[in-house]
């Protein structure tokens, strides 16, 4: 794995669930609970199987596994977004190290954007309850997109609308599916777990590895101050 080099991008696109807040548990709390009501058995350990797609695309996948025949899947979208908004303003926390990394980078010549698999009203709710709807240059949510995670729209409309190429990009992502995006946008990928996924050596895709985001920041920050012998990549 080679060094991080800070100074060789022009901006940071964060992922939203897992890594601005720890929502992964919420999500299957919701799921679990929308789910029950169709007939299913599913737990909270087989969305495993599901970890980074669209909430539409979740659905439409276990709608085929288990065979439960809605034909228009839709309503249950939307039943799972309103019990998520519920859940995340009772508890609007931010990850260890989210705040204070956004802080630096705002005082950075970096542009900061956020890139989601989330529908758009839930990514609103999200910044607004946690205080951080003026953090980003740019949010983009892959609602507006043809396909979600982890196929590179979202971050290559991120990019575009950070008039930032998509090399000079750095990535903030905690599934396989995010990496696999961002890779797949010719962007740099660090991966930081969320903590309820299991090991999973195909995370190593990523570019750059930290278990919290304060480790990520104090990396960033010390690199930033002291560049590596590697020096600035051209763009």
């Amino acid at each position: 794995m080679s060094a991080l080099n800070p100074r060789q991008f022009k901006s940071v696109l964060f992922d939203m669930d897992g890594v601005l807040i720890d929502s992964e548990p919420m999500w299957k709390i919701a799921m679990e609970d929308v789910f029950s009501s169709l007939g299913s058995r599913l737990t909270k350990e087989d969305f495993q199987r599901t970890v980074g797609l669209r909430i539409d695309q979740v659905v439409s996948f276990w709608n085929a596994e288990e065979s439960w025949g809605i034909e228009d899947p839709n309503w249950v979208v939307d039943q799972i977004i309103d019990q998520m908004i519920e859940l995340v303003a009772k508890n609007p926390s931010p990850l260890p190290g989210v705040i204070e990394t956004l802080d630096y980078l705002q005082s950075l010549p970096i542009k900061i954007g956020l890139a989601t698999s989330s529908p758009i009203r839930l990514m609103q709710a999200v910044l607004f309850h946690m205080g951080l709807s003026d953090c980003f240059h740019t949010t983009c949510s892959a609602e507006k997109e043809p396909y979600g995670k982890p196929h590179p729209a979202v971050y290559l409309r991120a990019a575009e609308e950070l008039s930032v190429v998509p090399q000079a990009c750095l990535v903030i992502e905690d599934s396989l599916n995010g990496i696999i995006s961002g890779k797949a946008a010719f962007m740099k990928v660090v991966c930081i777990p969320e903590k309820t996924h299991h090991p999973n050596s195909r995370l190593n895709l990523a570019d750059f590895h930290y278990s919290e985001m304060t480790q990520f920041l104090d990396d960033f920050r010390a690199q930033w101050n002291h560049p590596n012998s590697n020096g600035i990549v051209p763009l």
